[in-house]
C-alpha cells in the first residue's frame, strides 16, 4: 500500500486497535489461554472488489509479530462469487483481539473499491472519467483514495495543497471569477494548466472561459444544462460534472459529453462489503 508510508499505516492501525482493545480484551483474556494458537479465514460473502489487505495484516502483526498471513484474493479485482480473502495463523488471542479492527478497515475499504468499480463500469465507453472528492473519513483519506484507484476510478486532488479549485466562496471573497483566476495564477503559476473554476450557469461559464480557466466544475446542473454547457464550451476547457451524482444517474451524466464526473459517494456513502472471519483452534 505505497500510498501510505509503512510507519503511517502502523500508527493508524495502532490507534484503531487501542480504541477497541483499550486496557485489554476482557473476553479473550478470560476464555483463551495465553499460549493458545489458532488459524482463521477471512471470507468475502458478497460480490465486489476487495481492498485493504495490508491494513488487516498490520492489525494482526501488531498483536502477534510472528503471525502468518496469506493473501488469497487480488486487490481491486471484481469477484462475483466472493470466496476466501486471507488465511491467518498465530496467537489465538491476537487473532480474536484484532478481528474487528482488521474487518472494520477491510470491509470499509473494500466497499469503497466496490463502489468505484461499479461507477467506472457504468460510464464505460463514454469517454468520461470517474473522480473521487475530498469528502473522506478524517484520517483515512490516503487509504480511501487508494481504494478508489484500486476499484478502477481516479483520484481528484488529494487535499488543499496539491491543486487549485476555485469555488463559489473563493470567487465571492476575491471579487469575481476573473479576479480569482488572476490571483491564483500569480500565486501558483506551476498549477495554471490544471486550475479549475466552479461555475453554476452560462454567464459564469463565459466568465471562466474569458479568464482562461482550463477546467470548469459544472455545479449541480441538470442533464439539459450539462449538454448545453458542453456545447457552449466546445472543447475550450475540460468539464467536470459534480453534485447529486449517484450510481443510478452517472451513465446519463457521462453521456452529456463531460470529461469528468466527481462522486463524493465513492468515499462518504460506500456500503461496507460483507466479509467475515472464522477461527479454528490448533
Amino acid at each position: 500500500m505505497s500510498v501510505l508510508a509503512k510507519a503511517d499505516l502502523r500508527e493508524l492501525t495502532e490507534r484503531a486497535l487501542a480504541e477497541d482493545i483499550g486496557s485489554g480484551d476482557l473476553t479473550t483474556e478470560a476464555t483463551v489461554a495465553a499460549d493458545a494458537r489458532a488459524s482463521a479465514m477471512i471470507t468475502q460473502k458478497a460480490p465486489g472488489a476487495v481492498y485493504g489487505l495490508a491494513v488487516a495484516e498490520t492489525a494482526f502483526r501488531l498483536l502477534d509479530p510472528g503471525v502468518r498471513c496469506q493473501r488469497l484474493a487480488g486487490e481491486g479485482r471484481w469477484r462475483q462469487g466472493g470466496g476466501p480473502v486471507m488465511s491467518i495463523e498465530g496467537s489465538a488471542r491476537a487473532l480474536l483481539s484484532g478481528e474487528r479492527t482488521a474487518l472494520n478497515f477491510l470491509c470499509h475499504l473494500s466497499g469503497v473499491a466496490t463502489m468505484a468499480a461499479l461507477a467506472s463500469e457504468a460510464v464505460e465507453g463514454t469517454g468520461a472519467k470517474v473522480l473521487d472528492t475530498r469528502k473522506t473519513t478524517p484520517g483515512l483519506r490516503a487509504l480511501e483514495k487508494a481504494a478508489v484507484a484500486a476499484g478502477g476510478a481516479s483520484n481528484h486532488r488529494f487535499g488543499l495543497f496539491d491543486a487549485i479549485l476555485i469555488k463559489e466562496n473563493h470567487i465571492a471573497a476575491a471579487g469575481g471569477i476573473a479576479e480569482a483566476v488572476a490571483l491564483a495564477r500569480a500565486a501558483a503559476p506551476q498549477l495554471a494548466d490544471t486550475l479549475e473554476v466552479e461555475v453554476r450557469d452560462r454567464a459564469e461559464i463565459d466568465e471562466a472561459l474569458a479568464a482562461g480557466a482550463p477546467r470548469l466544475l459544472l455545479d449541480n446542473m441538470s442533464l439539459e444544462e450539462l449538454r448545453a454547457a458542453v456545447a457552449q464550451v466546445a472543447g475550450r476547457a475540460r468539464l467536470e460534472a459534480s453534485g447529486g451524482v449517484s450510481l443510478q444517474s452517472i451513465r446519463e451524466i457521462a453521456e452529456t459529453g463531460v470529461d469528468f464526473i466527481s462522486l463524493g459517494a465513492l468515499t462518504h456513502s460506500a456500503p461496507a462489503l460483507d466479509l467475515s472471519m472464522i477461527l479454528e483452534a490448533l
